[in-house]
Protein backbone atom coordinates (compact mmCIF):
# COMPACT_ATOMS: atom_id res chain seq x y z
CA UNK A 1 0.00 0.00 0.00
CA UNK A 2 1.26 3.46 -0.95
CA UNK A 3 1.62 5.87 1.94
CA UNK A 4 0.03 9.21 1.09
CA UNK A 5 2.18 12.04 2.35
CA UNK A 6 1.09 15.63 2.76
CA UNK A 7 3.19 16.50 -0.30
CA UNK A 8 1.42 13.82 -2.35
CA UNK A 9 -1.99 15.09 -1.23
CA UNK A 10 -0.97 18.66 -2.12
CA UNK A 11 0.12 17.53 -5.61
CA UNK A 12 -3.17 15.68 -6.17
CA UNK A 13 -5.15 18.72 -4.99
CA UNK A 14 -3.18 21.03 -7.29
CA UNK A 15 -3.68 18.69 -10.26
CA UNK A 16 -7.44 18.59 -9.61
CA UNK A 17 -7.67 22.37 -9.19
CA UNK A 18 -5.76 22.95 -12.44
CA UNK A 19 -8.12 20.54 -14.22
CA UNK A 20 -11.15 22.35 -12.76
CA UNK A 21 -9.85 25.74 -13.94
CA UNK A 22 -9.15 24.35 -17.44
CA UNK A 23 -12.68 22.87 -17.64
CA UNK A 24 -14.18 26.14 -16.39
CA UNK A 25 -12.36 28.24 -18.99
CA UNK A 26 -12.87 25.88 -21.92
CA UNK A 27 -16.52 25.27 -21.07
CA UNK A 28 -17.31 28.87 -20.10
CA UNK A 29 -15.80 30.25 -23.30
CA UNK A 30 -17.22 27.41 -25.38
CA UNK A 31 -13.84 26.71 -26.94
CA UNK A 32 -13.50 23.78 -29.37
CA UNK A 33 -10.64 22.27 -27.33
CA UNK A 34 -10.41 19.26 -25.04
CA UNK A 35 -9.52 20.69 -21.58
CA UNK A 36 -7.24 17.72 -20.95
CA UNK A 37 -5.12 18.71 -23.96
CA UNK A 38 -4.41 22.22 -22.67
CA UNK A 39 -1.03 22.43 -20.94
CA UNK A 40 -1.11 24.22 -17.60
CA UNK A 41 1.74 26.50 -18.72
CA UNK A 42 0.30 27.19 -22.18
CA UNK A 43 -0.31 30.93 -22.70
CA UNK A 44 -3.99 31.86 -22.61
CA UNK A 45 -3.49 34.76 -25.03
CA UNK A 46 -1.41 35.23 -28.14
CA UNK A 47 -0.07 31.98 -29.59
CA UNK A 48 -1.58 29.92 -26.79
CA UNK A 49 -5.35 29.55 -26.69
CA UNK A 50 -5.58 32.78 -28.71
CA UNK A 51 -8.05 34.43 -26.36
CA UNK A 52 -8.87 38.13 -26.66
CA UNK A 53 -9.78 41.00 -24.34
CA UNK A 54 -13.47 40.03 -24.22
CA UNK A 55 -12.45 36.58 -23.03
CA UNK A 56 -10.60 38.25 -20.15
CA UNK A 57 -13.87 39.58 -18.78
CA UNK A 58 -15.46 36.15 -19.03
CA UNK A 59 -12.53 34.52 -17.22
CA UNK A 60 -12.83 37.07 -14.42
CA UNK A 61 -16.51 36.16 -14.13
CA UNK A 62 -15.81 32.40 -14.26
CA UNK A 63 -13.10 32.59 -11.59
CA UNK A 64 -15.39 34.54 -9.29
CA UNK A 65 -18.41 32.34 -9.91
CA UNK A 66 -16.69 28.94 -9.89
CA UNK A 67 -13.87 29.53 -7.38
CA UNK A 68 -14.81 32.61 -5.33
CA UNK A 69 -11.75 34.52 -6.58
CA UNK A 70 -12.02 38.10 -7.82
CA UNK A 71 -9.35 39.45 -10.17
CA UNK A 72 -8.89 43.23 -10.43
CA UNK A 73 -7.38 45.25 -13.29
CA UNK A 74 -4.12 45.55 -11.34
CA UNK A 75 -3.87 41.75 -11.14
CA UNK A 76 -4.02 41.12 -14.89
CA UNK A 77 -0.64 39.34 -14.66
CA UNK A 78 -2.56 36.21 -13.59
CA UNK A 79 -3.87 35.66 -17.11
CA UNK A 80 -0.56 34.21 -18.30
CA UNK A 81 -1.55 30.55 -17.96
CA UNK A 82 -3.72 28.12 -16.03
CA UNK A 83 -0.89 27.70 -13.51
CA UNK A 84 -0.76 31.45 -12.89
CA UNK A 85 -4.54 31.57 -12.38
CA UNK A 86 -4.36 28.68 -9.92
CA UNK A 87 -1.39 30.24 -8.08
CA UNK A 88 -3.41 33.43 -7.70
CA UNK A 89 -6.55 31.54 -6.63
CA UNK A 90 -4.67 29.61 -3.95
CA UNK A 91 -3.00 32.77 -2.65
CA UNK A 92 -6.32 34.64 -2.62
CA UNK A 93 -8.42 31.90 -1.11
CA UNK A 94 -6.48 29.80 1.42
CA UNK A 95 -9.42 27.36 1.53
CA UNK A 96 -8.55 26.37 -2.05
CA UNK A 97 -4.99 25.58 -0.97
CA UNK A 98 -4.95 22.11 0.53
CA UNK A 99 -8.69 21.94 1.09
Amino acid sequence: MVQRTAQYERAVHRYELNAAVRRSIIGGLDLPVDPDLVDDDQPLFGRGLELDSLDTLEIVSLMEEDFGVYITDEQRFVFGSVNKLVDFAEASQPALDGA
